[in-house]
């Protein structure tokens, strides 16, 4: 089997599974049963200062889809609600009885030198293996100065990032908000800090649903509620593309990336370090589905790897960077046009209903001489779009085959018709 084994941020681990800092990771029962099943590493739920933050009831919503499977999840807790000293105290033991497990320990303090000046030796003393700055909590603790509210100032990301570099010789990760214009600034901040990697994304502002006979949003506590962190499958287009940003980003080039955000398979996983990621983080998949979820994780990408004659994940690692540019460098030139293979087709009229409604026309519905539907491509009309592909509920029914147009390789950037374009 292919070697799954990591060194991230100077962080050694059997695999690259880690659960998030959240609700799994909160106390040792939690953490203990995560590395009997398997997992690699575990980032400790958010400690802060003493007294401990005071969450409420009720505090998860989620976003449905067919069959009442969960898209995502939407919370409004806040950090660890247990006191500094307990944390410290488990933390401690469980490091030492786990030593070949990564343990992270994120934090979330004032924007204050001296805060972080006292914290950040009693974790070290812990044995920890690192520290991941919460920089991205969007509910609850952005309204006292913390979370989101540091890690939409670049300037605040840098200072505090420097402070812990000081304070401390830990390793330090730093978590960023999705909750921003764009993603680099921030990566960069935390470079200019002196950050050893940067994990993203934390949870995105969201209210996923209103209960229209009260009035009121999900979750509810009492007859109010807020808008909340919103995670799993549903935002990891969004995750994957600000990792994507960040590892082709020239002024942070290099910069290791722990990959958040919608993981809940081998495939999810994968796709994350073909974009740049040295280790994921899982959260919702495992709320829903228990730890013993990393099994298939770590055999499902043991078996792809072998497959594709990858020995370790430093083989793949970043591979996809290279072909991810900007829209602008594309080639317009390029064709592809839908194809339909008729013995795989059930008829349904999908792709033509989509086509026909709203987009260009271009899949026929041919009647039959028994009454039934054929549903063909009209080539010339078709403009490679996808949207029959997607719409089909047939996997690989529908092929996108690419066109020899005759046309050499042609990018708006050096387009005539474009008014900005560069002279060759």
């Amino acid at each position: 089997m292919a070697d799954l084994s990591i060194v991230f941020a100077g962080i050694k681990a059997p695999n690259p599974f880690w659960l998030a800092s959240a609700p799994p990771t909160d106390k040792a029962y939690n953490v203990v049963r995560a590395f009997e099943a398997g997992w690699g590493g575990v980032v400790w739920k958010t400690l802060g200062e003493d007294p401990a933050a005071v969450n409420v009831s009720s505090r998860y919503s989620a976003h449905y889809g067919a069959n009442r499977e969960v898209l995502g999840i939407n919370n409004i807790e806040l950090i660890t609600d247990r006191s500094l000293e307990i944390n410290l105290r488990e933390i401690t033991q469980v490091k030492k009885d786990w030593p070949d497990r990564a343990l992270i320990v994120s934090l979330m303090v004032p924007c204050v030198e001296a805060s972080w000046k006292q914290i950040l030796p009693l974790v070290e003393a812990t044995g920890a293996d690192g520290i991941e700055l919460n920089f991205g909590c969007p509910h609850g603790m952005p309204e006292r100065g913390m979370g989101a509210a540091v890690g939409q100032v670049p300037e605040y990301v840098e200072q505090v990032t420097r402070w812990c570099k000081t304070y401390c010789s830990l390793p330090v990760i730093v978590k960023l908000t999705p909750n921003i214009t764009d993603i680099r600034v921030a990566a960069r901040a935390a470079q200019r800090g002196g950050a050893d990697a940067v994990s993203l994304i934390n949870t995105i502002n969201s209210i996923t649903s209103v209960d229209l006979e009260r009035m009121v949003a999900l979750p509810t506590v009492g007859s109010q509620s807020t808008h909340g962190g919103y995670c799993g499958s549903a935002v990891k287009p969004i995750a994957l593309n600000m990792v994507a940003e960040i590892a082709r980003d020239p002024q942070t080039h290099g910069l290791p990336i722990c990959g958040i955000g919608g993981i809940g398979s081998w495939r999810d996983a994968a796709e994350f370090i073909a974009l740049g990621s040295g280790a994921v983080q899982v959260c919702t998949a495992a709320m829903l589905h228990g730890f013993r979820i990393v099994e298939e994780m770590k055999d499902g990408l043991s078996r792809w790897m072998d497959s594709q004659g990858h020995a370790n994940l430093q083989a793949f690692s970043g591979r996809a960077v290279g072909n991810t540019t900007d829209w602008k460098y594309l080639d317009i030139n390029y064709q592809v046009i839908a194809k339909i293979d008729q013995d795989a087709c059930i008829g349904c009229g999908r792709c033509h209903i989509a086509c026909e409604d709203t987009s260009h026309q271009a899949v026929a519905s041919v009647k039959q001489a028994d009454g039934t539907r054929k549903y063909e491509v009209i080539d010339e009309e078709c403009v490679g779009c996808n949207l029959c592909q997607i719409t089909c509920p047939v996997q690989d029914c529908i092929e996108m085959v690419p066109m020899d147009t005759g046309k050499p390789f042609l990018d708006w950037n050096h387009d005539p018709r474009n008014p900005y374009h560069v002279a060759v």
